[in-house]
C-alpha cells in the first residue's frame, strides 16, 4: 500500500531532502508539498503529516493534523517536555493516531545521546556545546534538549549536575539542570559535544553530521512507524526496536 505524505515545511533543507526520498520509496508518494504561505488545508486526503517547518509554526501543523486524524511525523525542534505533555493529553487516554516527535533523524546523534546517558551517573559536571549552520533559528537545539533530558533522567537519583556560575549569561542555558552552549556559524551543518569533567580527566562525547543524506534513514523509519502509531512516541531511540515496515 502507498501512503501519501504531506510535507509541510517543503521549501527548507529538510523539506527537500525528505520530499526528495519520498519520491524515491515504492510504498509512499508525496500527496502535497506545503509552504509558509500555503494552507494547512492541503493535508486533507494525505495518510501522514510530515511536519519540517520551525518551533513556532510546529504546534499548529500537529494540531491541524491530529483534527483531521492524520497520523504525524515530527522532525521540528522546540518539542519540550511541557509542550509534549500537553500533546499527549490532547490526543488522550486512548488515542486513535500517532505523533512521533523525532529531534534528530540522525543514528549516529541518537546513540551519542544514549551514550550520554550512559556515561552521565558517572560524573557531576557535566556540559552540551552544540553547534549548527548560521541559519538555524532555534537555540538550543533539539537534539542538545533531548540529550540534557536523557541525561537527566539518567540522573534522577543522583540530583542535578554541578553548574557554578549558571547566574552568568555565559554559562549557557541550563535545560534539566546541563549547561547548553549554542554555536551559529557558517560552514557548519551540525556537530554536540556533550563534556565529562572528572577528578583528573575529561571524557568527551562528539558526534557531527558531515552530509544531509545522514537523516535519510531516520525519516525512512520515522514514516513507516507513524503508520502504526498510537499516542506519542518521542525520539529514534524509540523507534530502533518497533515496526520498520
Amino acid at each position: 500500500m502507498t501512503s501519501r505524505v504531506a510535507v509541510v515545511g517543503a521549501n527548507g533543507r529538510m523539506g527537500r531532502l525528505a520530499t526528495a526520498l519520498i519520491e524515491r520509496e515504492a510504498d509512499f508518494e508525496v500527496g502535497a508539498r506545503i509552504g509558509s504561505s500555503d494552507s494547512l488545508d492541503a493535508i486533507t486526503g494525505c495518510d501522514i503529516v510530515l511536519d519540517l517547518t520551525v518551533p513556532s509554526v510546529s504546534p499548529s501543523v500537529v494540531e491541524a493534523a491530529v483534527a483531521a486524524g492524520i497520523p504525524t511525523l515530527v522532525g521540528t525542534s522546540g518539542w519540550s517536555a511541557e509542550r509534549i505533555r500537553k500533546l499527549r493529553s490532547r490526543l488522550g487516554e486512548d488515542p486513535a493516531l500517532g505523533v512521533i516527535i523525532i529531534p534528530n533523524f540522525s543514528l549516529g546523534s541518537v546513540l551519542a545521546s544514549r551514550f550520554a546517558a550512559l556515561a552521565a551517573p558517572y560524573f557531576d559536571s557535566i556540559e552540551i556545546i552544540e553547534a549548527h549552520h548560521a541559519t538555524k533559528v532555534d537555540s538550543p537545539s533539539g537534539t542538545a534538549v533531548r540529550t540534557a533530558e536523557l541525561i537527566a533522567e539518567a540522573r534522577k537519583d543522583l540530583g542535578p549536575v554541578e553548574a557554578p556560575h549558571a547566574d552568568q549569561r555565559a554559562r549557557g542555558q541550563q535545560v534539566a539542570s546541563v549547561p547548553i552552549h549554542s554555536l551559529r556559524l557558517a560552514g557548519v551543518k551540525a556537530r554536540q559535544d556533550v563534556v565529562f569533567g572528572g577528578v583528573g580527566e575529561v571524557l568527551t562525547l562528539t558526534h557531527e553530521t558531515i552530509a544531509a543524506e545522514s537523516y535519510e534513514a531516520g525519516i525512512r523509519l520515522g514514516l513507516r512507524s507513524v503508520r502504526g502509531a498510537r499516542g506519542v512516541v518521542v525520539g529514534l531511540e524509540s523507534l530502533l526496536d518497533g515496526p520498520q515496515a
